[in-house]
């Protein structure tokens, strides 16, 4: 008897957890202030009604490179390119509390319809974010829903992923690899270990959730530690 998980197990526990993510924010929602919403994001620059737009617009786009592909269409993240999501995200900012709140569950609401539709045949169809296909949009979903809530600083953290979303994400990430470096993250509190990379080797050590964070760019509760010297710098985010 093969020890391989089927594919379409495998889909399905993906979709769980995709589905799952958006609960955390979702459940901060209703303690919402005004306050609140003008405080500044862990992201420079970004008030938290910026960030919480972000991820309303965010949400409605990938929904709708899933509705599309199930149609037999490919369609652009956003209407108008980058410069129409950014200024969304501006006009979004200068909301109230109730009406961002509002606006995000509904967007929420459009993206648990959207990754709920998909049969298990669907996921190698054609989407326009990427060039790539199904299971890569809701990929980005996941990977947007997890980080930006941590970004949101309203109470979960990095410290709350999930060993297999930091997997996925480190796997992700793997061309942020110091140029002439083979670079090794280790975690020290379970097996995982993943290289990238290749020149000079260097191991940055700690807990996978801190590692997954500072690969991401953010700031873990802990920070790594390489094995020689400072963490190196990371090239951009794939």
């Amino acid at each position: 008897m093969s020890g391989a998980e089927p594919a379409e197990s495998r889909d399905e526990e993906l979709r769980a957890a995709v589905l799952a993510a958006p609960g955390r924010l979702r459940a901060l929602l209703p303690g919402l202030t005004d306050e609140a919403v003008r405080a500044p994001s862990a992201l420079p620059g970004w008030s938290r009604g910026h960030l919480l737009s972000h991820i309303e617009g965010v949400a409605h786009a990938l929904a709708r490179q899933a509705e599309r592909a199930l149609r037999g269409e490919t369609v652009d993240m956003y209407d108008g390119g980058r410069p129409a999501r950014d200024a969304a995200i501006e006009a979004g900012a200068r909301r109230g509390a109730d009406a961002l709140r509002r606006a995000l569950a509904d967007a929420l609401d459009r993206a648990d319809a959207a990754w709920r539709a998909p049969g298990p045949g669907d996921w190698a169809r054609p989407v326009r974010y990427r060039d790539a296909d199904l299971r890569a949009a809701r990929a980005a979903w996941w990977r947007e829903a997890e980080i930006h809530t941590a970004d949101a600083l309203l109470g979960p953290g990095p410290a709350d992923w999930s060993r297999e979303f930091c997997r996925h994400t480190l796997d992700f990430l793997a061309p942020r690899a110091p140029a002439g470096t083979r670079l090794t993250l280790a975690a020290t509190d379970g097996g995982e270990r993943v290289t990238h990379g290749t020149g000079r080797p260097l191991t940055v050590r700690g807990r996978l959730t801190d590692l997954t964070a500072w690969y991401a760019g953010r700031t873990p509760p802990t920070a790594p530690a390489a094995d020689s010297g400072p963490l190196p710098p990371l090239g951009p985010w794939p």
